[in-house]
């Protein structure tokens, strides 16, 4: 009976054997879906060499057709003059629609600017400061009332 106790405790072994490999194998699995859960977390556009890469538009598209429009002006223009360059109607819906489509490229950083309130650049052009600043006299008093009373035709002219 020595053969088969000896054949039983290599089974034996094997099956433990089988056992470790298949626990490995349930770990390493675990492992993988918790780094495909991290990947889909991350943005789609990670920070290597691929943010270097130029944004490729659709041909032919509203989007693409106000950037050709943007570098041919050289300058940001009014969402009007966009859609005026594109030979669009300026129609609170058309204005609506391609300043949403651009929107999405400026709050992400990508391509266009905005400048000023429904007006775009494009990210080439720079960060010109289009701000003209306050008006002139912002912030001087224009005279007490004591003042104004004494003055010429107030009040207490004479007085």
């Amino acid at each position: 009976m020595g053969v088969r106790e000896e054949l039983q405790k290599r089974i034996d072994r094997k099956r433990v054997e089988i056992a470790d490999l298949e626990m490995k194998t349930r770990e390493a699995r675990v492992y993988i879906q918790a780094l495909e859960d991290t990947l889909k977390i991350l943005p789609r556009d990670s920070l290597d060499d691929s943010s270097n890469q130029t944004l490729e538009l659709r041909s032919g598209s509203r989007v693409a057709k106000a950037r050709d429009a943007l570098k041919k002006a050289g300058v940001p223009l009014h969402i009007t003059d966009i859609l005026k360059e594109l030979g669009d109607q300026a129609t609170p819906a058309n204005r609506t629609a391609l300043s949403s489509s651009i929107g999405a490229y400026v709050r992400r950083g990508e391509l266009f600017t905005r400048p000023a309130p429904n007006t775009f650049g494009l990210t080439e052009f720079g960060t010109a400061d289009t701000r003209k600043g306050p008006p002139p006299g912002f912030g001087k008093d224009e005279g007490t009332e004591d003042e104004k009373l004494n003055e010429p035709g107030g009040l207490l002219e004479g007085m």
